[in-house]
């Protein structure tokens, strides 16, 4: 079955208001951010997005944030994005912070259709026992907290209870894919973009190569097609536009050369 799509903003065209979005990505690194911008265009508002963070100002999923499209977001990690702060604090955005390994687990286990699991990640603390801010009100008092969490104990240890994700939508970025969905990502770019890819009913993937279907190797795919509904190739140009979330220059130690004369 071929998959593909040609244009991101026919892959994103049905996603309406207030759906459930996995997000791929950790940080700007790996993150769809041709498929954001044909969302941030297509105009759908009160997203709920499954992302580890949610971009930064002005870059990946900061560009529907700035816009006031993103009601909550589950992620474990906020920083480098003054705006997620400022809408969080204000109460105008939902936050439920999650442990970063619970989280892939999660959407891990959404596409695996295993509905809850037991990890020893949060126990002892606001995540198993509640009272984390989900929601504050304009004046800063918690208006949504975090429900506390079913604890059990399995050979002398505790274990909290951590419910699946399954969203609506995924969006998520590939280096090569065919036009059956099959994908394989860049070194760190895979970070969250297969578990994003598995826990979404629809998942759409941008790919910077589109090959034929054969030309991958089966054992160089990470995430098998059946996860994966639309395929859109990228051009040149978007397959390179990549920014750097935090650029870091290491100053060169001066060196003395000596000249020995004999």
């Amino acid at each position: 079955m071929d998959k593909t799509v040609a244009r991101a903003d026919q892959a994103v065209a049905d996603i309406p208001h207030g759906a459930s979005l996995a997000v791929g990505g950790f940080g700007l690194c790996g993150i769809p951010s041709v498929l954001i911008g044909r969302l941030h265009a297509q105009g759908a508002g009160r997203l709920e997005i499954v992302s580890n963070n949610c971009g930064t100002d002005g870059h990946g999923l900061g560009i529907l944030l700035d816009a006031g499209r993103i009601a909550r977001v589950t992620g474990s990690y906020v920083g480098e994005n003054k705006e997620f702060a400022r809408q969080y604090l204000s109460g105008e955005l939902e936050v439920e912070l999650t442990p970063q390994g619970t989280l892939a687990e999660r959407l891990r286990a959404g596409g695996c259709g295993i509905p809850a699991f037991y990890t020893p990640a949060g126990v002892g603390t606001q995540v198993a026992e509640g009272g984390l801010p989900w929601r504050y009100a304009p004046d800063g008092a918690v208006a949504v907290a975090s429900p506390a969490k079913e604890v059990r104990t399995f050979g002398g240890s505790d274990y909290v209870l951590e419910h699946a994700i399954t969203t609506a939508y995924a969006l998520v970025r590939a280096a090569r894919g065919d036009r059956h969905g099959n994908l394989v990502f860049h070194r760190s770019a895979r970070n969250f973009n297969s578990l994003a890819a598995m826990a979404g009913r629809v998942t759409v993937a941008e790919v910077e190569e589109l090959v034929e279907p054969g030309e991958l190797a089966p054992d160089e795919i990470h995430l098998p097609g059946i996860f994966v509904q639309r395929i859109v190739p990228l051009d040149a140009r978007d397959a390179a536009d990549k920014h750097i979330e935090r650029r870091t220059v290491s100053a060169t130690p001066s060196t003395t050369r000596e000249t020995v004369r004999g």
